[in-house]
């Protein structure tokens, strides 16, 4: 199985996410996006790509925020994966701490709010975040990651 997952993208248009990033969200089993979509017009363009989940983000209006949780668990294959923005904001210092809070018995934490990849195993949890698929600031580059669902889940970066 094979999971395309963006963040942070601050942007109401599909047509503003890089080339290689839509196409890889056509070929995925699940689109998951971590939030910060910042329209609800990208939120319903996705939905068409393929089968989708998504968490609101911190800067996400009422119009997203009706459509999605503000934190989710996704099953996939013998995985469960948590999702979590996190939609109240706050420090990207003090993110894990927050985030490890919020899920038990999952296998991945996918999140977005830094701008910043992470693909890190720890304690038998993969911390996962894609950074921001069109570079916002304070992001470095643009960024989006695969997941990779077999006997095992992988984490990938893939940098434009």
């Amino acid at each position: 199985m094979k999971i395309c997952v963006i963040s942070d993208t601050h942007t109401d248009s599909i047509d503003n996410l890089p080339r290689q990033v839509i196409e890889d969200l056509s070929g995925a089993d699940m689109i998951i996006h971590a939030g910060d979509f910042t329209g609800k017009r990208l939120l319903d363009a996705l939905r068409k790509v393929g089968p989708f989940r998504g968490v609101y983000g911190n800067i996400d209006g009422p119009d997203v925020r009706k459509e999605l949780p503000a934190i989710d668990t996704v099953q996939a294959g013998d995985f469960d994966i948590g999702v979590n923005h996190p939609a109240e904001g706050g420090s990207p210092h003090t993110l894990e701490q927050r985030l490890a809070s919020k899920f038990s018995g999952v296998q991945a934490i996918i999140h977005g709010h830094s701008h910043q990849t992470k693909n890190d195993f720890r304690d038998g949890v993969l911390w996962f975040n894609p950074g921001s698929a069109t570079g916002k600031f304070p992001a470095r580059q643009k960024t989006y990651g695969i997941l990779t669902i077999d006997k095992e889940i992988r984490g990938e970066i893939v940098r434009l």
